[in-house]
């Protein structure tokens, strides 16, 4: 489709991709990543587990004041 009809194909097994183990090639592409530092992930474990227990303690409060709505619609002894 890309291509004009006058255009020469290479030939066949003229371009063949060198082939390396899967090993080879998962090396590769753990050389490839960019891994933080110690301080920065000690900060960023830090800073999830304290929203981690606000959220927790919101979600809490709002459980309990819903709870304490039905309770007093129903009319059940809080």
């Amino acid at each position: 489709m890309g291509q004009n009809e006058n255009e020469e194909k290479p030939a066949k097994g003229s371009e063949k991709a060198v082939k390396t183990s899967w090993f080879a090639g998962l090396k590769d592409e753990f050389s490839k990543i960019t891994w933080e530092d110690k301080g920065s992930v000690a900060r960023q474990t830090v800073a999830v587990i304290i929203i981690t227990v606000v959220l927790a303690l919101i979600i809490a409060l709002v459980d309990w004041l819903v709870q304490y709505g039905v309770n007093f619609l129903v009319g059940l002894s809080v």
